[in-house]
């Protein structure tokens, strides 16, 4: 049924019972897949259909494996998910403040972000309810939450979620004390984005080294982005947005970093990125500042982004991704001889379609680069799933584009989002209500 659905997962329904499993059901894989076998992370190879799409998007992976040292055998562990907690509503997202209590939040999306204290403890009472407030769409609702880099002091945190009318609002609140476990304070918005339909919100949001908030939002929706939104300069969706939340003025809810590209030219001077048609989940490298996209692809192709920091803090600005130009590595429209200047490429594509099983990906779930201590074989690896067929493969961080990531697990997890804590350990997040420890061995 629709409600067994992620926020992001198109025209498929998905058993929510799958996701209720709980580890007996993971299999581990291979550190890799043998040479020519059929498996999705074959589908990250860059050959696949790419001369019937245009003879240009060939001359581009030929330049770029000339440019490119070969890519080195996949790192030599097993991926472990370990059970944690279970019993939540459709959770989406799980974070940190970084304030050195040892909480977790986690996002429910039907508007409550529940507290695990650091004793292992989930408080009955959540951090704030918003249930009256978030659309409860498919792939609306309560879909991202960040904290201050001041949270310890100013108790400052911010979420993003589609309102009654289905539009994007990013809210500010403030825990007084920032301690205590349920505000009480009235929040102030921030911003607000029409959406044209209910599908593609994004809603990931996370604050950069540089002190900025970053917003993933979506092409506004239907399918093959019918507004062409992604690349217009002049709308906010289908972007990575910038933007300062310490100030205001008279009539934003923010202020500009004087660094974001379109400043004083064309285009919106929220706007960090473009080309993005749904980026449900991204991060930012602790370790790097290297910007990690996984956009949700539309019929055939899943893409992993990754943009290293260059001047400023933070990598991707002034990036265009592709889409609707193009889906993975793929001409979408036009069907061919898409024109790929001035697009930055995948790191990683993988297909829909997987060779000898019915269990086809679908919509990829973005992770993280992990640098965390407990387990030293995955540190530098990136992270990430799918969440229709609970495949999940990882690529090092410094992997030459284009990349081939490596199958780990093949789970029957729905998986909603990765999660990270205070200390860089990584969360895996099930829709149907559990969450796991990802672990090594």
């Amino acid at each position: 049924m629709a409600s067994s659905r992620l926020p992001l997962a198109r025209g498929r329904r998905v058993s929510l019972a799958a996701s209720l499993l709980l580890a007996l059901s993971i299999a581990p894989l291979a550190a890799a897949a043998p040479a020519g076998s059929a498996t999705a992370a074959d589908a990250a190879l860059p050959g696949g259909n790419v001369g019937a799409d245009s003879g240009h998007v060939a001359a581009w992976l030929a330049a770029e494996r000339a440019s490119s040292p070969a890519v080195t055998a996949a790192a030599a562990f097993t991926l472990t998910l370990s059970p944690f907690k279970s019993g939540f509503t459709k959770p989406v997202f799980l974070t940190s403040a970084r304030d050195g209590s040892g909480r977790l939040f986690v996002v429910e999306q039907g508007g409550k972000i529940k507290v695990i204290a650091a004793d292992g403890t989930v408080l009955s009472q959540p951090l704030i309810d918003l249930s009256a407030r978030v659309s409860k769409g498919s792939e609306q609702g309560l879909l991202g939450l960040a904290f201050h880099p001041s949270f310890r002091t100013n108790g400052k945190f911010y979420v993003d979620y589609t309102n009654l009318a289905g539009d994007t609002i990013i809210n500010e609140y403030r825990l007084s004390p920032p301690s205590s476990n349920h505000v009480t304070l009235a929040g102030r918005r921030v911003l607000r984005i029409d959406q044209p339909y209910a599908n593609h919100n994004g809603g990931d949001i996370a604050f950069g080294p540089d002190g900025m908030l970053y917003v993933a939002t979506g092409d506004g929706g239907s399918g093959g982005d019918p507004g062409n939104r992604a690349q217009s300069l002049t709308s906010l969706l289908g972007k990575i947005l910038r933007i300062n939340v310490n100030g205001h003025t008279s009539t934003r809810g923010y202020l500009i970093p004087s660094s974001n590209p379109y400043v004083g030219r064309t285009g919106r001077d929220e706007i960090w990125s473009r080309g993005l048609r749904n980026p449900w989940r991204f991060s930012i490298d602790s370790a790097t500042g290297t910007l990690w996209i996984g956009d949700v692809g539309q019929n055939r192709y899943e893409e992993i982004d990754r943009s290293a920091k260059g001047v400023y803090k933070v990598g991707g600005r002034a990036r265009n991704y592709g889409w609707r130009v193009l889906e993975g590595r793929h001409c979408y429209r036009p069907s061919t001889r898409c024109a790929t200047v001035g697009k930055t490429m995948p790191l990683v594509e993988y297909g829909h379609d997987v060779a000898g099983t019915s269990d086809d990906n679908c919509s990829v779930t973005g992770g993280y680069v992990y640098r965390g201590n407990a387990f030293p074989a995955l540190k530098g690896q990136y992270l990430f799933g799918d969440f229709c067929s609970g495949r999940i493969w990882t690529v090092s961080a410094g992997a030459a584009s284009p990349a081939r990531a490596t199958l780990r697990l093949n789970t029957s997890l729905n998986i909603s989002s990765f999660g990270i804590s205070g200390s860089n350990e990584l969360y895996l997040l099930s829709l149907g209500g559990a969450i796991y420890r990802v672990g090594a061995s």
